[in-house]
């Protein structure tokens, strides 16, 4: 049980998110489609809120000089890695998710999509088809790595 809940723990949180989870999961012998389901699940509970929220806390930082530089930091450097949801919406969206690298996450594909304001429905199909195919990659990468090495 422990185990399970560091997965989803592991899952829900800005730098791991399912990257790190799934390789934990595994590495801990729970059968892969209850950590593919768990790591699934925790990486989409927090971004649902954050796409609601999060201009609203923005906003609330703009009031303190710490938030400004804090909102000036979080747009920019989100809009220098996420030009390809600028263009592509949806789409940009699901690849960028979806393609596993570092700060290419959930996360940061929120973020993007209120910085570019897609509207919730694309914001949905493209976070969830993301984090569906980085799943899939990471997974298939961490069992050829664990058959590779056990």
């Amino acid at each position: 049980m422990k185990d399970l809940l560091i997965t989803l723990g592991l899952s829900m949180l800005p730098i791991s998110e399912l990257r790190g989870a799934i390789p934990y999961g595994l590495s801990k012998s729970i059968p892969l489609p209850t950590v593919f389901l768990i790591s699934i699940l925790g990486n989409l509970l927090p971004v649902i809120p954050l796409y609601f929220f999060l201009e609203r806390l923005l906003k609330f930082f703009e009031k303190f000089k710490w938030g400004n530089i804090f909102n000036n930091w979080l747009i920019n450097r989100t809009k220098s890695k996420s030009q390809i949801i600028e263009i592509y919406k949806t789409i940009g969206l699901l690849i960028f998710v979806g393609i596993p690298l570092p700060m290419t996450g959930a996360w940061t594909g929120t973020i993007a999509s209120i910085i570019f304001q897609l509207k919730f429905k694309n914001f949905l199909i493209g976070i969830i088809g993301g984090i569906l195919m980085a799943g899939i990659i990471v997974a298939s990468i961490s069992l050829g790595v664990k058959n590779i090495l056990f």
